[in-house]
């Protein structure tokens, strides 16, 4: 091993909405006091009550990756377990997540406030 996962950064045009968002996603503590990062207009963190950080950057000119279009990338997304995906669904389209397609095999693609994929899994 060459080293441990710090953290998964993303960039976004607003580093605390996209923050707050994943933490009505996810739950946890945007902004909670850790000596690895210094918080502010340009740069917040959300650490989940399972151990996982993101941090959020704000990027001038960002451009939002358009699933699945190539052209525009989607650099990576997340796959998040829910117990109850129709529940689910409607909570993050409340959130200011977008439908993007819904699978055959029962799993919702959305797209964040700041355009990047995630998955939700039922």
């Amino acid at each position: 091993m060459i080293g441990k996962l710090q953290c998964v950064v993303l960039d976004c045009p607003d580093a605390g909405d996209l923050a707050r968002f994943y933490q009505a996603l996810l739950g946890g503590a945007v902004n909670r006091s850790d000596p690895r990062w210094a918080v502010g207009d340009g740069f917040a963190t959300l650490h989940t009550g399972d151990g996982l950080v993101f941090a959020f950057q704000r990027v001038a000119g960002y451009r939002a990756p358009r699933w699945p279009d190539q052209a525009h990338p989607q650099q990576f997304h997340l796959d998040l377990d829910v117990g109850d995906i129709d529940r689910a669904h409607e909570q993050v389209l409340a959130l200011g997540a977008t439908l993007l397609r819904v699978d055959q095999a029962g799993w919702r693609v959305f797209a964040d406030p700041a355009g990047h994929p995630f998955c939700l899994l039922g």
